[in-house]
């Protein structure tokens, strides 16, 4: 098959991110031209090494006449959004959640609607949906119980009223709960695995709160099948595995992997409020329509993960 990324103008946004620095990585692989979306105060830790390889520019979301400027100079073809805020427990102000996942994802669609493109893939989440009572599907109602998860539902709806009405290729990909390489380490599975490669303690909340854990080479597969699948616009797909499991379930599964003797202690009384029982994907759609489905499971996507933070604990350490 012909590479469909190879000297193709590709736009990232959110590219120092965990999902975005992977994306860059990738479409780097595959012949694409990257052109890049950062502020200069953004941590560039996960693609210093790359930087020479894309084409950086300062842009904020929000600056709708600098966005316009850049965006017409460089023409992408593909635009694979990721920028985000309010997605960790630390993000807590909600103007920046609003104007970044709403008006930013607004101002970016306007702008290249204008310009033309190809494909723009949207980075949808878990969140929107709130607490459901069986597997999440796509026709679920949104019912978000947070301000981040009802920012990145008007995100969808938004982009999905733009290709509907427009006729623009517009793709949601919602996740759910991605990990793997370049992960923040304040999440779950990277703070346990540093924690079991460096033998610290680490305190965690409920041992049964669940999600269900996406390895981030099955993420970047899912953009592949969406980036080569014709006539999809306006459609939503959640990307997950299909199966959850909970916070103490994971823990020993890495204990186990790092051969560590670490000691994770649990806070039962910090429960956060709202706390699912169930939170679990119906993949049904993408496997039909993207011919998509995880390759991985999650001992193996654990594994291979392990085996990178060994290799790159050093990137790790002033964090931690």
């Amino acid at each position: 098959m012909i590479d469909v990324l190879r000297n193709k103008e590709v736009l990232i946004t959110g590219a120092t991110g965990f999902i975005g620095v992977n994306l860059v990585k990738m479409c780097l692989d595959k012949g694409a031209k990257v052109h890049i979306f950062s502020r200069k105060s953004s941590n560039r830790w996960r693609i210093k090494d790359v930087l020479k390889s894309v084409n950086e520019y300062y842009v904020d979301l929000l600056d709708y006449r600098r966005l316009k400027s850049v965006i017409s100079r460089i023409k992408p073809e593909i635009i694979l959004h990721t920028a985000v805020y309010g997605g960790y427990s630390f993000q807590r102000d909600e103007n920046k959640i609003i104007k970044t996942n709403i008006i930013g994802t607004m101002n970016l669609v306007n702008v290249c609607s204008i310009v033309g493109f190809k494909l723009f893939v949207n980075t949808g989440s878990s969140s929107e949906y709130g607490l459901k009572n069986k597997p999440m599907k796509e026709t679920d109602l949104l019912e978000p119980n947070n301000i981040y998860g009802v920012t990145k539902a008007a995100a969808t709806l938004f982009c999905q009223e733009r290709s509907k009405s427009l006729g623009l290729p517009i793709v949601t990909l919602r996740f759910f709960s991605p990990y793997g390489y370049y992960e923040d380490s304040r999440r779950l599975v990277s703070s346990l695995i540093i924690s079991g490669l460096m033998k610290k303690k680490l305190k965690l909340l409920s041992p049964n709160s669940v999600r269900d854990f996406i390895f981030i080479e099955d993420v970047m597969s899912a953009y592949m099948n969406a980036i080569e699948k014709p006539n999809i616009n306006g459609e939503i797909f959640n990307i997950g595995s299909g199966k959850q499991y909970t916070v103490k379930e994971v823990a020993n599964k890495i204990m186990n992997l790092t051969d560590s003797d670490s000691k994770y202690e649990y806070n039962n009384t910090s429960t956060r409020l709202n706390e699912p029982k169930l939170w679990v994907a119906d993949i049904s759609k993408a496997n039909k329509i993207l011919n998509w489905r995880p390759h991985w499971n999650i001992d193996e996507g654990l594994r291979k993960t392990i085996e990178w933070f060994k290799k790159n604990i050093s990137l790790y350490k002033s964090f931690f």
